[in-house]
Order: structure tokens, then C-alpha cells, then sequence
């Protein structure tokens, strides 16, 4: 079996032996990759370093039965540094890798969108031009639509009614018309959804400026949008730190 080459990010990692670790990959051609890194945690491992979680790497492979194994290992882009210095970037770089992981399917199913997506939203994380909370629902919001889970922002999610909408039903796939709107229906704040519809559009002019009990708001919505389809809690949104509004430059920035 020949060697490949691809680019990746590091997910995540666990040992393996005494020197060993076992890392996930989400490449840009061939999806999810499970491999070891012989050695890797050897004071002289020629890429032990280089294989920490966020780490953005063009890596050599040799295909395996149930694990390959990493052969050569350059960083293709060093971002991680900036966000395992900051808390609030760190989580919100967490459940970035998380969901990323969750939403890329089988191993090996090439999923070069949702990698170059999780790449961009790493970038601004690392950045720190946006608040972390917002470009983490950017990412969630285009990963969805990725998966075919996007939510229904701007007509009704049920008859297909242009809105604007003001209430918002998970089960039922997004925003509902006052006609479609099923029981128990959530009624966010005017100016949730438009934050919503305008961070899956990557429109940011504006946005830092959004009150934050409306960020609050979106984001809750987004996130049990995402965990009711994925059909489990996700570990690490729980754990993200926010941000006041204006905390942060306003220099434009951008995920994927």
C-alpha cells in the first residue's frame, strides 16, 4: 500500500503505550483519519509537537488495517499557540473540533467543505478579531448546512412562508409562521433570528455591536438546533466564556 500526503487538523489525541499516540485527523481528501505517531511522546519525536489538537499540518500517512501511521509531519499554518493561551478561545476552539468530529460522518468519507470551514473558524478564533462566541456560531450554522440541518431563518421552516417569523420550533426545523407554529415553540427576541441568518451568511457588519442577551439568545438556538439533530449533548459548549460587545476590535474577519 502506497504513502499519502494530505492536509490536516489535529481533533484529538490519546496514548498509546509507553511512547505512542493514537491521533484523529479531519483532512481536507480523505475525511477522518485515525493514525499513530510512533515515538510521539518522546522528549526528541521528530512531530510529537507538532500533532497537538488544533495543529494545522500537512501529514504523510502509510494506510493500515485499522490505524495508519504518521510518517512525516510539517505545520502548515500556527494558530494553535494563540488560542490554548486564551481560555475563551480555547473552549470556543473545542467545540469547534467536537462538532467538526460529530459532523463529518465515517472515517475516510472526504469531506473538504466542513475542513476548510473548521480550518477558517480556528484562524479567527486564533485571531481574536471577533468575539469567539460568534464565530463558533458561524461555524455551527454553515456546518449544518453542510449536513443538510441548517435551520429555517427566514421563511417558515414547515409551509415555506417568507417571514420574517418570530417564533422558532427546533423539532420542526427552524422558524414557524404564527399558522405552522406547533406547542411549545420558542418566541426569541426581535433581532435573534436576523443575527442567526446574518452569522450563517457571514455578514458582519454590525454584529459586534448586537446587544448580548440577542447573542445569548442565538446562540441557545443554535446550539440545541445542532444537539437535537446530532441526538446527544456536546461536551464542550457548556464551557464557553463570553464576551461583552465591544470587547473586541472590529476589524472584519471571516470562517471559511
Amino acid at each position: 500500500m502506497q504513502l499519502y500526503r494530505d492536509q490536516a487538523i489535529v481533533v484529538r489525541q490519546h496514548k498509546l503505550g509507553e511512547a505512542d499516540r493514537i491521533v484523529t485527523l479531519l483532512t481536507r481528501q480523505h475525511g477522518l483519519v485515525r493514525a499513530v505517531a510512533k515515538g510521539a511522546r518522546r522528549t526528541r519525536s521528530r512531530f510529537g509537537a507538532r500533532l497537538e489538537p488544533f495543529a494545522y499540518v500537512d501529514v504523510q500517512l502509510y494506510p493500515g488495517r485499522n490505524l495508519d501511521t504518521v510518517t512525516q509531519v510539517h505545520t502548515v499554518e500556527a494558530f494553535a499557540s494563540d488560542i490554548v493561551a486564551d481560555y475563551g478561545r480555547y473552549t470556543a476552539a473545542c467545540a469547534v473540533l467536537e462538532t467538526a468530529e460529530r459532523l463529518a460522518g465515517e472515517e475516510r468519507a472526504p469531506a473538504p467543505r466542513l475542513h476548510t470551514l473548521t480550518a477558517g473558524a480556528l484562524r479567527a478564533i486564533a485571531a481574536a478579531q471577533r468575539p469567539q462566541e460568534l464565530i463558533l456560531d458561524a461555524f455551527l450554522l454553515r456546518a449544518m448546512g453542510f449536513a443538510g440541518w441548517a435551520p429555517a431563518l427566514d421563511e417558515c421552516a414547515r409551509c415555506a412562508t417568507p417571514g420574517p417569523h418570530r417564533a422558532f420550533h427546533v423539532a420542526a426545523g427552524g422558524a414557524v409562521c404564527v399558522h405552522c407554529r406547533p406547542p411549545g415553540s420558542a418566541t426569541p427576541s426581535v433581532g435573534v433570528l436576523e443575527l442567526m441568518s446574518a452569522l450563517y451568511r457571514g455578514e458582519w457588519s454590525g454584529i459586534d455591536a448586537v446587544p448580548e442577551n440577542i447573542r445569548r439568545q442565538s446562540s441557545g438556538l443554535t446550539a440545541a438546533h445542532l444537539q437535537w439533530h446530532l441526538e446527544r449533548q456536546l461536551r464542550t459548549l457548556p464551557l464557553i466564556e463570553r464576551t461583552r460587545p465591544h470587547d473586541t476590535p472590529a476589524e472584519p474577519s471571516r470562517v471559511g
